[in-house]
């Protein structure tokens, strides 16, 4: 039988600036280890710090622009683009243009403290 997901948790987010993350599907909210479904959405200025997850994550912008900095560059991913990182890949999230940005991160298997590998501060 199909089950409802009510309403997203919040769950704390890194970063420069407050960036609220609403997880509809995850270890927090559906106790799903397989995959994480969350909602960011982030201030213009907002950037996380640097990480080399052994997760696959997925980033579907649905509004503003997402920066991607990754060993080879950078990417501007845009209302409407969507990116995938590889698991092992270092990657660093912003949101440098005015008006900040919305986005659907898809991360599989699902987010979790222990497999982000933040850079350290």
């Amino acid at each position: 039988m199909p089950r409802l997901i009510a309403a997203p948790t919040v769950v704390a987010a890194a970063g420069t600036l407050p960036k609220k993350i609403e997880e509809f599907a995850g270890r927090v909210n559906s106790g799903h280890a397989s995959v994480s479904v969350a909602k960011m959405t982030s201030p213009a200025g907002w950037l996380e710090p640097g990480q080399r997850p052994t997760f696959e994550e997925i980033t579907v912008v649905l509004r503003g622009m997402v920066r991607v900095e990754h060993e080879s560059g950078t990417l501007d991913v845009r209302a409407g683009q969507a990116v995938v990182t590889a698991p092992g890949e270092w990657v660093r999230y912003s949101t440098p243009e005015e008006g900040g940005a919305e986005y659907i991160a898809v991360c599989l298997p699902a987010f979790s403290m222990e497999t982000v590998n933040r850079d350290d501060a």
